[in-house]
């Protein structure tokens, strides 16, 4: 017998496939992430050992690997603007944390920080929040405040690395359960209730369920009703991380509470990041008075971090405003839309870049959702195999041969450089100053056993997806490559929906 080389799969993937295709990754972006960014060029003569930068930027990257899920994250608009505005009067940064010298402008804690609190409050629906600088820190500094040594903690084998960070770094015991299996959580909390501590019988102090509202490598959504009947059944606390679905789920952009219809009391904790849907950063904590009264006192990393940044709290207080309607005016969030002219023009081809749609808070929730579905139909009649919710906006295209991986992504963008006349844009894998690029996801963590492919969908980015008559092959798991042929949209005649708000046509 040998002793074996490798100890698990990510350790063989690292030696023998990452290198292949390591060219894929750690792209430098040097634009706005929207539905297109610009990236840098560069070239490996070492069979991807290491890069050198040529000084060329290539542009018109389509972006399917970002979370700006509405488009908020752009360079100019009314929340630039704003944005801006408040550069001037407050600056750039406090230089203090909330808690150091007081409420004053210059000091720690800003009149912009409580606005912003206080507006995070009644867009969750509950009594009060707490924002914090960083979204990473919010789950790991704050989950040790709330629990510690005695008490037992419920997760998600599918969390997020903060909840895991912040799990351990509390002391207290935890135990995980099977991603979404509610048979698998309800036999944890039977077995912590019947047996409590180890040793000493004790009962547990606190029992806290962890979860996520949409699982980012995995595309799939909290079963959130069943896991607060067994919360109120075993007199459980709940903790929901809802960083991807916040402002990008429900009808409202709620996120999953709202998704589900639920009472947003029914949920302890609920946690969530500015840094996707609001095209910001930092994170919040929502629930109870007493709760978060707790936290500003308890919390490390409200006692010890910087304050967040003006600018940044009224990026998120102008977007969050749009997309609750309590902005005042008509918001816009302008997307380029690229559009072949209806009628004679479409056969042509003829590419059109200076039309805009207008979307307004709640419609790009609305555009996000039909842009997921829309995904999502057209991959499975393409058969491929998809995972996760059918409404979720995370879009796993699974792949489960991982020496495939290389080969599907340059495949995949060798057919877009085959169909690249058309758009007038043209991408090669070998040869990228000339054309065009598809800016993905590739999974890491659990799911990296079955080497999943991820595409990371977004408004910005569907929205585009609409207009383009393209044709892209891709091998999946199957022998032979599929079209993707996307039908032309709006289709014919224009929806009078969106043609009331174009401009007149005038191509030369």
């Amino acid at each position: 017998d040998f002793v074996s080389l490798y100890q698990d799969f990510e350790n063989f993937y690292t030696r023998n496939l990452y290198m292949r295709i390591r060219d894929n990754w750690n792209r430098p972006i040097c634009s706005v992430p929207g539905a297109r960014v610009d990236i840098m060029e560069r070239k490996s003569h070492d069979y991807n050992w290491s890069f050198k930068y040529t000084g060329n930027i290539i542009k018109g990257v389509i972006n399917m690997g970002s979370y700006n899920y509405l488009g908020f994250a752009r360079n100019s608009g009314s929340c630039q603007e704003a944005a801006a505005e408040v550069l001037k009067e407050y600056g750039a940064g406090v230089c203090s944390t909330r808690q150091e010298i007081g409420k004053c402008e210059l000091k720690g804690n800003l009149d912009k920080h409580e606005e912003l609190e206080k507006l995070v409050a009644r867009f969750l629906g509950v009594e009060a929040a707490m924002t914090y600088g960083m979204g990473f820190a919010t789950n790991s500094m704050n989950i040790p405040a709330l629990v510690g040594k005695g008490c037992l903690i419920l997760s998600d084998e599918l969390n997020h690395a903060s909840l895991v960070l912040g799990a351990r770094l509390s002391g207290a015991t935890i135990r995980i359960f099977k991603h979404n299996n509610m048979q698998s959580l309800e036999k944890l909390l039977k077995d912590a209730i019947v047996y409590g501590q180890p040793r000493t019988r004790r009962p547990w102090k606190k029992i806290l369920i962890l979860v996520e509202g949409i699982y980012s490598m995995e595309g799939s959504i909290v079963r959130l009703p069943e896991v607060i009947a067994l919360k109120k059944k075993y007199k459980a606390y709940l903790y929901l991380d809802e960083a991807h679905s916040i402002g990008a789920l429900g009808p409202s952009g709620r996120g999953v509470v709202d998704y589900f219809g639920l009472d947003p009391e029914d949920v302890d904790v609920m946690m969530g990041t500015f840094t996707k849907s609001f095209g910001a950063s930092g994170g919040y904590i929502g629930g109870k008075k007493a709760l978060i009264d707790y936290l500003r006192i308890h919390s490390h990393s409200a006692v010890y971090a910087t304050s967040m940044s003006p600018p940044v709290i009224e990026q998120i207080i102008t977007s969050m405003k749009c997309i609750m309607g309590q902005d005042g005016t008509s918001l816009e969030i302008v997307l380029p839309v690229a559009l072949f002219q209806w009628q004679s023009r479409v056969k042509t081809g003829w590419w059109v870049e200076k039309y805009y749609l207008v979307f307004l808070g709640k419609e790009c929730i609305q555009q996000l959702a039909e842009n997921t579905k829309y995904f999502r139909r057209r991959l499975k009649e393409m058969g491929f195999i998809i995972y996760g919710n059918e409404d979720s906006p995370v879009v796993p295209l699974m792949l489960y041969m991982p020496a495939k991986i290389g080969y599907v992504l340059w495949k995949a963008l060798k057919e877009i450089d085959e169909v690249g006349d058309l758009l007038q844009l043209k991408y090669s894998r070998r040869r990228l100053a000339q054309g065009w690029n598809i800016l993905i996801v590739i999974a890491s963590g659990p799911s990296l056993a079955r080497s999943s492919f991820y595409f990371l969908t977004q408004a910005v980015t569907h929205a585009s997806h609409h207009s383009m008559p393209c044709s892209v092959r891709c091998c999946g798991e199957r022998e032979t490559a599929v079209d993707r042929s996307w039908a032309y949209w709006p289709p014919s005649p224009l929806s009078p929906k969106f043609t009331s708000r174009l401009p007149p046509a005038s191509i030369p």
